[in-house]
């Protein structure tokens, strides 16, 4: 939002004081993670400024310990297995919300996004005792179902919110042309809504990735995921190869992030040519 040309006095100084006010606010959240960072290059083995020294041995550690290459593997396949099928779920569950004249549209929402809601580790629990009865715990195959449950409502969310811009009558008119669904959908709508999925499967990625909950309740202690490894490095034994794992994990959640915003931007654009 930019200030208007004709703004008072008055409206500038508001403007830009919550400019600071966000900035300082946003700054105080961040604070932790910019101290952290700086310790992943800590040439001694502890946690304290000021650092006798610079090195990359913990980054060194992290890349070549078998321990921590495999929870990031486990978490990458998990991750790609819950991006395709929350991916393919929500996106379904966003055509049909789309649709004029749906019945209790309202409260089919609320149950899809309800995973946002409810607090994380009152759905670990109900999926634990609900795997208990299945046995699914400890199983990767429960694993990714779990963080599906989690990730779809996130592309729900996207891809409804592309749809709400999109022309229903170009649809409509490739249909009265003759277009079976499949064509219309693969041929008009896909090509507008695609950076709303990319994007809907982008924070589907990120949730399954660093999610910890749901992880330490279901999986068993060899199933190890990136987050609950380290998790567990911090519970059991202090090491500053965390802080390099954090560091890692940091710096690829924010290019996924930075992604999705030029993702957000150029469906704004395609929903501007659209319409």
């Amino acid at each position: 939002m930019k200030l208007p040309s004709y703004a008072t006095p008055f409206e500038t100084f508001v403007y830009y004081a919550t400019l600071v006010f966000t900035g300082l606010v946003l700054l105080f959240l961040i604070s932790p993670i910019i101290a952290i960072m700086p310790l992943s290059f800590n040439a001694e083995p502890y946690f304290s400024y000021p650092m006798p020294g610079l090195s990359l041995r913990w980054y060194d550690d992290f890349f070549t310990n078998e321990r921590w290459m495999s929870a990031v593997k486990i978490s990458l396949l998990v991750a790609a297995l819950v991006t395709v099928l929350a991916t393919a779920l929500g996106t379904l569950a966003a055509l049909g919300l789309s649709r004029a004249g749906l019945p209790f549209k309202p409260v089919i929402l609320g149950v899809l996004i309800s995973p946002m809601i409810v607090p994380v580790i009152i759905t670990a629990v109900a999926i634990y005792l609900f795997y208990a009865q299945l046995g699914l715990i400890a199983t990767i195959s429960g694993l990714v179902l779990a963080h599906t449950v989690l990730a779809t409502p996130f592309v729900v969310v996207t891809v409804t919110s592309t749809l709400s811009g999109f022309d229903h009558s170009l649809s409509r008119a490739a249909s009265g042309l003759g277009a079976p669904p499949l064509t219309v959908f693969t041929n008009v709508i896909l090509p507008i809504i695609l950076p709303g999925i990319i994007s809907g499967a982008l924070f589907a990625f990120v949730t399954s990735f660093d999610e910890v909950v749901v992880a330490l309740f279901i999986t068993s202690a060899e199933q190890r995921t990136l987050p609950k490894q380290m998790f567990s490095g911090i519970r059991e034994q202090i090491s500053p190869t965390i802080t390099a794992a954090a560091t890692v994990l940091i710096l690829f959640s924010v290019t996924l992030l930075i992604g999705i915003e030029l993702l957000r931007r150029r469906s704004e654009r395609l929903r501007g040519a659209s319409s």
